[in-house]
């Protein structure tokens, strides 16, 4: 709260939005990317391994459609953190971000934070889904009827609950890695070193 205080008093209702394009943008891609590639892997993985585990096949789509989707994100991710953590603003807008960087700097540059974030992200979403999974199913077996037999409100019900769970394993098991980038980021020094650690 008090981070929010000092940015509203400094810039208002924009400075507490300011960035919000290439998150909205990235994130946007990011999903599609996640989702719907976790569906096209785990129908392609269990078609090559029909006998295999459950959890182990949506371990391996889940952590195979979050590490394209981490390409996606990473260019818009970059300029966000750019724009966000200069003073003066490094650029306006968001395109004017991306002209900027790579102007001077080359596209490559938009990808110097893709292993961290592949770090970071590829554990959290594989946690999110294979639990998820589970737990849904978990829930339905507790309940003691199969899912069709309950409405749409209630099986609503039934994913926001196993999501709520899922979320808590998300925090645990990703948060060692979000704690190590974080440390190797504050530890860094100059500007080149932000660059390549924050760029996502």
């Amino acid at each position: 709260m008090q981070g929010w205080r000092t940015i509203y008093k400094s810039g208002g209702i924009p400075g507490v939005f300011f960035g919000w394009t290439p998150t909205f943008v990235g994130y946007a891609f990011q999903g599609a990317g996640k989702y719907g590639g976790y569906e096209i892997f785990k129908n392609e993985y269990t078609k090559l391994a029909p006998n295999a585990n459950q959890t182990l096949l949506y371990l391996a789509a889940s952590g195979s459609a979050e590490f394209f989707a981490d390409i996606f994100l990473c260019p818009f991710e970059s300029v966000k953190v750019r724009l966000q953590t200069s003073m003066p603003p490094f650029a306006p807008t968001m395109r004017a971000g991306f002209s900027k960087i790579i102007s001077e700097e080359g596209v490559s540059s938009l990808y110097k934070g893709i292993v961290p974030l592949w770090g970071r992200q590829i554990p959290y979403t594989m946690i999110k889904f294979a639990s998820f999974e589970n737990i849904v199913a978990g829930i339905y077996s507790y309940l003691g009827k199969p899912k069709s037999s309950y409405n749409s409100i209630q099986q609503t019900g039934v994913s926001f609950l196993g999501g709520y769970i899922a979320g808590i394993f998300c925090a645990v098991g990703s948060h060692p890695a979000d704690v190590l980038v974080s440390k190797m980021n504050s530890e860094r020094k100059g500007k080149s070193s932000h660059i390549i650690l924050n760029g996502c």
